[in-house]
């Protein structure tokens, strides 16, 4: 890279660690999806003394319940800010993990040193796939397991980001679209030959967390970093906030699967991968 990506580089990630810090990403992971975490650690068949990496960890969905297991945990992430909730977490639950300021792109870890490297909905953020995959494969062990949950572009949350996406900040030159790491042809490039078991299967994960889509739109709009950032990216045009508000509000109404009155539910799907490294 030269001297001008270097510090474009530099200031992507900043905007990343900051989008991530605001609003309350650890309320979000513990309220809407506290059940990935566990299921991620169950699939990549976590067991006593294993070490395991958890990238783009956030507030340690994934990391406590691989410590609760019995692992050697390194929960690493763009955001120490969110390490603060993690470590409270940790402490009410009794287990003892490291956290580790770490650029997804760039590990600051030696080749094949983790039995297992996971991510729960985190690194499918940085904005650069390939080189985001390159580091998980680099450095887990040989024989070692890869596993993640990554949003699908044709599910609930896919669809989150393709509503926002009109009103959202153009992405950096070179940045992939998240959701598409819920796509298996997609995640099958990015790992290639260097990995062999690649099992990739659909899910879904039930969030009923409030009453009405005016409620939820309203939770996503106080607690979500990349909703967050849409809506300040507006903020001086009135007009564009109430036509996301509408689009938003559109979306939650569509996606409501509640028969009820005064209820919310839906159904986000993912993709749960694991694999080997040759």
């Amino acid at each position: 890279m030269t001297t001008v990506d270097n510090e474009a580089d530099r200031a992507l990630k900043a905007k990343h660690r900051a989008l991530w810090a605001s609003g309350d990403y650890p309320a979000v992971a513990a309220e809407l999806i506290p059940a990935l975490g566990p299921e991620l650690v169950l699939a990549c068949g976590v067991k006593p003394g294993d070490h395991v990496l958890d990238v783009a960890a956030g507030s340690g969905n994934a990391s406590i319940p691989a410590a609760a297991a019995g692992a050697v945990v390194t929960a690493s992430d763009l955001t120490p800010e969110l390490f603060e909730v993690g470590r409270r977490i940790a402490a009410e639950r009794g287990v003892a993990l490291e956290w580790v300021e770490a650029d997804a792109e760039a590990l600051p870890f030696a080749d094949n040193s983790f039995d297992v490297v996971m991510s729960c909905v985190g690194a499918m953020f940085a904005p650069h796939h390939q080189a985001t995959a390159d580091e998980l494969v680099r450095v887990v062990r040989p024989g070692g397991t890869i596993g993640l949950i990554n949003w699908t572009p044709e599910g609930f949350i896919g669809n989150l980001f393709a509503t926002m996406k009109p009103f959202a900040p153009p992405p950096p030159p070179g940045a992939s679209p998240p959701p598409l790491w819920g796509s298996e042809e997609h995640v099958a490039t990015l790992f290639g030959d260097r990995v062999s078991d690649l099992s990739m299967r659909r899910q879904t994960v039930h969030i009923n967390h409030c009453a009405t889509p005016i409620e939820f739109r309203e939770y996503w709009k106080h607690n979500y970093g990349p909703t967050i950032a849409a809506y300040r990216f507006n903020a001086e045009q009135p007009a564009r906030v109430d036509e996301l508000d509408h689009a938003f509000l559109d979306f939650l109404t569509t996606w409501n699967q509640a028969t009820e009155p005064d209820r919310t539910a839906y159904d986000a799907e993912y993709l749960l991968v694991t694999a080997t490294k040759r």
